[in-house]
């Protein structure tokens, strides 16, 4: 009798070990990629890939693929700039 409680414990310690890798794994996919420029004396001298708070890889921004980052990055600052901005203006 023992024996069927020691395997039903230990299937249902296995199923829990699983669940818990398949929800981390589900919750790693669902955060965000983003991208971190590392500067020193104003250059970029790093690109940090992240997912959430885990560095996934460094990419060299003399690349081409640390180019067009931070060629996406520098257009989405000049869009930016370019809008004018909704607040009041000082009139007389």
């Amino acid at each position: 009798m023992q024996e069927n409680e020691t395997a039903a414990e230990g299937e249902s310690s296995a199923s829990t070990a699983t669940e818990g890798t398949e929800q981390e794994t589900a919750t790693q996919a669902t955060e965000e990629i983003s991208y971190h420029a590392v500067e020193k004396d104003g250059q970029v001298t790093a690109i940090w890939e992240m997912q959430g708070r885990k560095h996934l890889r460094t990419i060299d921004p003399r690349s081409r693929q640390g180019q067009d980052i931070l060629r996406l990055y520098t257009a989405d600052q000049q869009e930016g700039a370019s809008e004018p901005e909704t607040g009041e203006t000082a009139s007389t």
